[in-house]
């Protein structure tokens, strides 16, 4: 058994044992000493999140990996969680092709940059037959290529004091409520730099479907599917732990 393991169990079981024991203070004592607090930790709530996320954080390897399917597995009707965005500015740029589409990358880093939908596609590509989860039952199983995320990050010199990465789709002010929202989130670095998540261009051997996030996506191998941000059009990177999405749901929806 290596130190860090141990390291690891020894605590773990102090974030159990204090909650066990009702020390609720305690634990998140443990979990914020160890950089393990979420942005969604204040209330109660938030207490149990904090406990979750932490000790999700210890037990699992940082390059844990989601499972991977064969492409027999491949569902023949990936579901579609409501169209693209119709503003004029992504419907322009979805009938040219994303031509003149760029993502940015922002914030705490060396050297902002930005990538074509073609640069992207230059940088070395991967492929991955993943689950997307989704809690209200629009799962499905695809082949996602793209570019590691942490590949883009490296480009643009990630500062140390970076915590988080925050994505932003294009804007969409014509949805109705009968339009599922195109929303931005946030993912720690750890899940930043995950092997298995990607800014994804390619769906099923083919170009990234509208519907589907087009010109492109972030693709996370561990997390359900509303983190898994469509139509990106800007990536900040940043320390701030209260720049997130607030409202229904959780900050951390790992599985």
């Amino acid at each position: 058994m290596t130190k860090f393991l141990k390291r690891r169990q020894f605590i773990t079981a102090g974030l159990a044992t204090a909650a066990s024991a009702s020390g609720l203070g305690t634990a998140v004592y443990f979990a914020d000493r160890y950089g393990l607090i979420p942005p969604d930790h204040t209330g109660i709530v938030g207490i149990g999140e904090t406990l979750t996320y932490a000790t999700q954080r210890l037990l699992t390897s940082g390059h844990s990996l989601a499972r991977e399917f064969k492409r027999s597995d491949i569902s023949k009707v990936p579901i579609v969680n409501g169209p693209h965005p119709t503003d004029e500015k992504y419907l322009a740029l979805l009938a040219e092709g994303f031509e003149n589409w760029r993502l940015s990358i922002e914030g705490l880093v060396a050297r902002p940059v930005s990538f074509s939908l073609e640069e992207l596609r230059r940088l070395p590509a991967e492929n991955h037959i993943t689950l997307h989860a989704c809690e209200q039952g629009w799962s499905y199983i695809a082949e996602w290529t793209g570019v590691r995320l942490a590949t883009v990050l490296d480009l643009a010199g990630v500062r140390p004091k970076s915590r988080y990465v925050v994505f932003e789709p294009f804007a969409n002010p014509n949805q109705s409520r009968t339009v599922v929202r195109a929303l931005w989130e946030s993912i720690d670095m750890a899940d930043a730099l995950h092997p298995q998540t990607l800014l994804a261009y390619g769906m099923n051997g083919e170009a990234l479907p509208a519907d589907h996030g087009a010109p492109a996506r972030l693709r996370l191998g561990r997390h359900l599917g509303w983190k898994n941000t469509k139509y990106l059009s800007r990536i900040v990177i940043t320390d701030r732990r209260d720049l997130y999405r607030k409202g229904g749901g959780t900050w951390y929806g790992g599985i």
